[in-house]
């Protein structure tokens, strides 16, 4: 059994893209290259084939496991969500105890996430750190390097 994902309604959307992509672009143009690989003769000792064959054995696979994925995908109604807890999709802005740094991190699906735009994973270790966590408490997360106290400062949506 696969375990259910939760996405923005905006990262489903680039999901189901990619997965269209996949299927209306990619999966022709793999086709052909075995079709044209096909056409150059002996296939015993045809390295094309075998490679075209190959990528469109990848292909198929990436395909299932994207379809997989949506079908297990839900999306997280934004509106429900508390704003005294930090949960997925929380806006939370911290502040590093140690040097005085202050960041604020969207907390996302792992999919999701993208560091340079501030989306961090719930399942990174500072995404579980902060989890739960509400405005005033230290979060004390373990880093490869120790550990990291963060105080909170602002959730928001």
């Amino acid at each position: 059994m696969s375990k259910v994902s939760y996405y923005t309604a905006e990262g489903l959307k680039k999901l189901r893209e990619e997965l269209n992509q996949l299927k209306d672009i990619e999966r022709p143009k793999a086709s052909q290259a075995i079709a044209e690989a096909r056409d150059k003769g002996d296939l015993s000792e045809n390295a094309e084939y075998d490679a075209a064959k190959e990528a469109q054995g990848m292909l198929e696979m990436k395909i299932s496991k994207m379809e997989d994925t949506l079908a297990n995908a839900r999306v997280i109604d934004e509106s429900q969500l508390d704003t005294s807890k930090v949960l997925a999709l929380s806006i939370v802005k911290i502040k590093n105890q140690t040097n005085g740094m202050e960041m604020t991190y969207t907390l996302v699906a792992e999919s999701e996430a993208d560091l340079a735009s501030g989306k961090i994973s719930v399942n990174s270790p500072i995404g579980k750190g902060l989890l739960g966590k509400s405005v005033g408490d230290v979060a004390k997360i373990q880093v490869p390097n120790g550990i990291i106290k963060f105080d909170i400062l602002e959730i928001s949506r």
